[in-house]
């Protein structure tokens, strides 16, 4: 007997992208390491992995996460 049960995480009415199956999921059907989301819509779910690397593209340009200018010197 378990001490501890793993419940869903997730619930019916969102929307996520597997990136194991790669397909959009309602709910919770993979393990949550396997998922991107939750999103709105299922479209929304079905552009994920373009949302990501869009935000990354954004995060990598970002001025305040420069990582190849010296530390300031206080």
């Amino acid at each position: 007997m378990a001490l501890f049960r793993r419940g869903a995480a997730g619930k019916p009415g969102e929307w996520y992208y597997c990136i194991k199956h790669q397909k959009v999921e309602e709910g919770p059907e993979c393990r949550a390491a396997d998922r991107l989301g939750p999103y709105a819509s299922p479209a929304e779910a079905a552009r994920a992995v373009e949302t990501v690397r869009e935000r990354d593209e954004e995060w990598r340009n970002d001025p305040r996460w420069r990582d190849d200018e010296p530390p300031a010197a206080g």
